[in-house]
């Protein structure tokens, strides 16, 4: 029987984490956990993700409707976003959004993150879009992250945030982790004159091992969205018609995998 309150304790505890690492200021953000296809907890509105406890925490069900709340809390005003993921990846069991400062100003600037040029970032996370912008708190933003959910496990906010998504909480902040590291290396590399990315050749040869070790979510598009519409392509698409693969995955199968492709590519 799932323990609620040890989940609120580990909700509070990745609040702590995003606000210590800067991926959030104020009372930016917003993390949820899904109990059963009927109930979620949630984080309030209005309050520092920092300096949170288990009492703050709220229950929604599949509508965003409030099960539970202490006096004085009420669920995040982005739940829509949350449920919408939910209800349109079955696989998905815990939604973390941030604003973290690298990812956030890609968002800002327009600029998905789509260059391999990193085994990590290729393997973990494939490419990160970016969905377009929408007003806070309305269904413009679950409308507008909707298009990715079945081709991306992480997507940028378009002047807002990121938002990342998987089967446990903990691995749906390391993606947020994730994809804030890799931003920053894009970001850092292209100071030094542009990063050398990875080729079409490696790239495939990183999806293909990513698909033998069978790590779950969605990676990488079936098409390449971006080269749809003319924006930089999904990693040069190098293995874009590969349909994504479903199977575990944890941080240390992702640091092994990354250790042999590595050494495989010399690097």
């Amino acid at each position: 029987m799932v323990n609620e309150y040890e989940i609120k304790k580990e909700i509070c505890d990745i609040g702590k984490r995003i606000y210590n690492r800067g991926m959030v200021a104020s009372n930016d953000g917003n993390i949820s956990v899904k109990l059963n296809d009927h109930e979620f907890l949630c984080t309030p509105t209005g309050v520092s993700k920092g300096f949170m406890t288990p009492e703050f925490i709220c229950k929604v069900n599949e509508n965003g409707e409030v099960l539970q709340a202490n006096k004085g809390f009420k669920p995040s005003s982005e739940i829509k976003m949350h449920m919408r993921v939910y209800k349109e990846r079955p696989d998905v069991n815990s939604v973390v959004h941030a604003h973290p400062m690298y990812a956030t100003s890609f968002a800002i600037a327009g600029i998905p993150l789509t260059q391999p040029i990193m085994p990590e970032a290729v393997i973990a996370l494939g490419c990160v879009p970016i969905a377009e912008y929408g007003t806070p708190s309305t269904e413009e933003i679950p409308d507008a992250v909707s298009k990715y959910l079945q081709y991306f496990d992480a997507v940028l906010l378009a002047n807002h945030g990121a938002l990342a998504y998987s089967d446990t909480l903990l691995n749906a902040y390391h993606k947020m982790e994730s994809v804030e590291f890799y931003a920053q290396l894009l970001f850092l590399s292209k100071q030094l004159g542009g990063p050398k990315e990875l080729s079409k050749e490696q790239v495939e040869r990183l999806y293909e091992i990513r698909r033998k070790f069978g790590m779950k979510g969605k990676h990488p598009a079936n098409i390449c969205l971006n080269a749809k519409e003319g924006k930089p392509s999904c990693h040069s698409c190098g293995g874009c018609a590969s349909k994504a693969e479903s199977a575990a995955s944890d941080s240390d199968l992702v640091a092994a995998i990354t250790k042999k492709v590595m050494q495989e590519l010399g690097i």
